[in-house]
């Protein structure tokens, strides 16, 4: 049997399994988890979660909490700096301030007189791990191993054989901190923990806010060893000074609480379950899913294969080089590590409906993540659909984020809507309510929400829905009574395309005609006067009585949560209405001055792979005749900013985002939300395989030329006959599964001489 558990994150590239696929033949009983690095993307600010995630969307991320001055681990991970705790649940890619970091254990050697001071150890040797396995080794000389279910956690310890008193400690008010100075910082309130007589231990803990300013929420855990302690004790104090510390069974109260275990063996089992619902269900998910005697083994086996039968399996390709399938299957887990499906595990009310948490956030991902999402996970995406529904229908709005079961934080527009959207044109149906669906995207449209008085946006709810919606629905465009006006603007424009689109299927006249009005809305922030760069006409932000505010195109000022531009400029955000793209080309100035301001994004060193707002951008060069081989160049270029290495991604992972964009590159296709277009590039492989479900498969191979040098595209047959057109549709290529086969060269050639792809809000094109 092979070894899995030899990728170390200082030397992955060294000694990661090479395995060179020369053909699909027999590929698919392959172990992709070998091609995996669970610490891609876990340094220089990808904020990736490198620990146990035993299957897509598993509630349990089970991994180390690692301090190192005032850095914020937003996923718990830090690669330098001491660890100070393994915890059950964290986020992974997020940004804002870290989430998450409870139900924690610590282990220490020796005397033990105070359990609420600085616990914390160097590590020995850089941490190792893969698939369902996870290992730490301490400066002390503790060993712990880590393993997990969807909804349990397993600890290995092994402690140095002479050393005295190897305790294990739980602290309840273990939380993971943010030190940015914003608010966004979680908070411990109370604490309770409870011994039993069996020898397992039950008890919760109370917290709040962190990057979503969530109020109190509860989370409750059961645990046992494979052991008899030699002593346990409870803890109770405040800071690092003690209350109580005796052998108490039961301690409870808004001071710091928990419990002590010290053992005689050397060798320690810890199995831990947890459960938003109760400390009896925390039991019954431990009992059910890491029962007595399980083994630790075994448990990585089955969480390889979750992976490799639900995601690794589904996109497999022929290439001579394994840092391709590094990048592949490693970027694949960094897109379905969150949401949590939470099934079962919701607190706040009963439904037959699926249940999703953790959205981080609808804003980063609608871009491309979710299309994706759905093509390699159906049955999940439709699922998590229906969960976007269900949370309207009891909770008054959709997400655009969410996480410990609350709503926040909206950083633009309403983008369930877009998820939505795009779902439905593409046909998912299965058990979704659509009428519900269209429901839910009318109330982000028309009712304005609650103003939950964020203090870096103050003006208006930054929880869900649209904050700005009273100056959308009164002037048709947003003024600097609100906070972000310009981008919020741009993104209700498409947010109210996506409510074109299902209300047209749905075959609602009315509501089609007046949300596609709606969708021009941005136009009504261009001023044809800004200038920059020899360009004119940009968005920027207009006053109630409709003039114009001088703005600096390259400008956007702080580029945050209080400007009238979130994260990117008015060069960016002037290209951003991808339902309208025929006017913005038109309003520019033709195609010259089009493929030119696409252009000067780089010349003027304006574009940020890392950065969503950007990311279609490289590729709006389709809809200029003769101009689709300059889409494939900026493909590859943004290509050489990623690897499967700790410092892989070109930024924030942002659940995922970042790793579906450069997917998508890999692929040779880009998809335009809330459409069925997808903009053709030019795929890496000789061959690529995406079973698509029921047989059916898209295959993407090609000839001529290669990924590196000779990259541009010289003809494409679709289904064996010839295609002349930059785009193709979802229905043409996924729905019934299909074959493209490209011909690559080194030189540009005009190939796509047919149809420009569809600009559906831009009228007479």
């Amino acid at each position: 049997m092979m070894k899995i558990f030899s990728v170390k994150v200082r030397s992955f590239s060294e000694t990661i399994f090479c395995f060179l696929a020369f053909s699909l033949v027999g590929y698919a009983n392959l172990d992709f988890t070998r091609h995996v690095n669970v610490f891609q993307g876990t340094a220089g600010g990808g904020n990736r979660f490198p620990g146990v995630v035993a299957a897509p969307f598993a509630m349990v991320k089970l991994g180390p909490d690692v301090k190192s001055g005032t850095a914020d681990a937003y996923s718990g991970y830090l690669p330098n700096g001491n660890v100070w705790g393994y915890s059950l649940m964290h986020e992974s890619g997020t940004g804002g301030a870290p989430k998450y970091g409870v139900v924690s254990q610590m282990p220490v050697i020796g005397d033990l007189p105070n359990p609420l001071v600085d616990l914390s150890q160097p590590r020995a040797s850089p941490d190792e791990g893969n698939i369902g396995y996870y290992k730490s080794s301490l400066a002390n000389g503790i060993v712990i191993e880590l393993t997990a279910t969807e909804h349990a956690g397993l600890y290995k310890y092994s402690f140095p054989s002479n050393s005295s008193g190897p305790s294990i400690v739980v602290d309840v008010s273990h939380v993971l901190p943010s030190f940015r100075g914003l608010g966004w910082e979680q908070h411990y309130s109370y604490g309770d923990f409870n011994f039993f007589e069996d020898g397992h231990y039950e008890g919760s803990g109370t917290y709040d806010n962190g990057w979503n300013l969530s109020p109190n929420w509860n989370i409750y855990f059961c645990g046992r060893f494979t052991q008899q302690p030699v002593t346990t004790k409870t803890f109770k104090g405040s800071g690092t000074t003690l209350a109580s510390y005796d052998t108490t069974s039961s301690i409870s109260g808004n001071e710091r609480v928990g419990g002590v275990f010290t053992f005689k063996d050397s060798s320690v089992i810890s199995r831990v379950g947890i459960s938003y619902i109760s400390t009896e269900k925390a039991c019954q998910n431990l009992d059910n899913e890491i029962p007595e005697q399980t083994d630790f083994q075994n448990l990585v086996g089955k969480a390889r294969n979750k992976w490799n039968t639900e995601v690794f399996s589904k996109i497999q390709i022929s290439s001579e080089n394994s840092s391709d399938h590094d990048l592949l299957y490693s970027s694949l887990l960094g897109m379905f590590m969150i949401p949590s499906n939470l099934t079962g595990e919701n607190p706040d009310w009963s439904s037959p409906e699926p249940y999703y948490s953790d959205i981080f956030t609808l804003w980063d991902t609608h871009r491309c993540h979710t299309a994706l999402f759905q093509i390699v996970q159906p049955e999940a995406y439709e699922e998590f659909i229906r969960s976007l529904i269900d949370i309207w229908r009891f909770d008054g709005f959709m997400p655009d984020a969410r996480s410990s079961n609350y709503n926040g934080r909206v950083q633009g527009g309403s983008n369930a809507d877009n998820v939505l959207a795009d779902a439905y044109v593409k046909g998912v149906r299965g058990s979704i309510n659509w009428d519900d669906g269209f429901s839910a995207m009318v109330t982000d449209a028309e009712v304005v929400p609650p103003n939950n008085h964020d203090p870096k946006a103050p003006d208006s709810s930054t929880k869900e829905g649209r904050g700005a919606l009273p100056d959308w629905l009164k002037y048709g465009y947003n003024t600097p009574t609100f906070t972000r006006a310009v981008s919020r603007a741009v993104e209700y424009s498409t947010n109210d395309f996506g409510l074109y689109q299902v209300a047209n299927g749905l075959g609602k006249i009315d509501e089609a005609e007046r949300y596609l009005n709606r969708s021009r809305n941005w136009r009504n922030h261009w001023n044809p006067a800004a200038s920059s760069n020899g360009h004119s006409g940009f968005v920027v932000p207009r006053r109630a009585n409709g003039s114009f505010i001088p703005q600096d195109p390259l400008s956007c000022g702080g580029c945050y949560w209080g400007d009238a531009y979130y994260e990117d400029n008015p060069w960016v955000y002037s290209l951003n209405a991808l339902h309208d793209v025929y006017t913005m080309k038109k309003w520019i100035g033709g195609d010259e001055k089009f493929v030119d301001r696409i252009d000067k994004l780089w010349e003027l060193g304006i574009f940020n792979a890392g950065n969503e707002p950007s990311f279609a951008s490289p590729y709006l060069y389709n809809f200029v005749k003769g101009k689709q081989h300059r889409s494939v160049e900026r493909s590859r270029q943004i290509g050489k900013l990623y690897n499967a290495g700790e410092r892989g991604l070109p930024g924030n992972s942002d659940a995922g985002a970042m790793e579906a964009n450069i997917l998508w590159q890999m692929i040779g296709l880009y998809p335009i939300t809330g459409q069925t277009t997808f903009l053709i590039l030019s795929p890496w492989f000789p061959e690529l395989t995406i079973n698509l479900g029921n047989g059916k498969r898209l295959t993407i191979t090609t000839t001529g030329g290669n990924k590196d040098s000779a990259f541009y595209v010289q003809s494409l047959k679709v289904n064996d006959e010839p295609w002349t057109k930059s785009w193709i549709s979802f229905e043409e290529i996924f729905s019934n599964g299909a074959t493209l086969s490209f011909v690559l060269g080194s030189d540009p050639v005009d190939w796509a001489t047919g149809d420009l792809p569809p600009s559906p809000s831009s009228g007479d094109q």
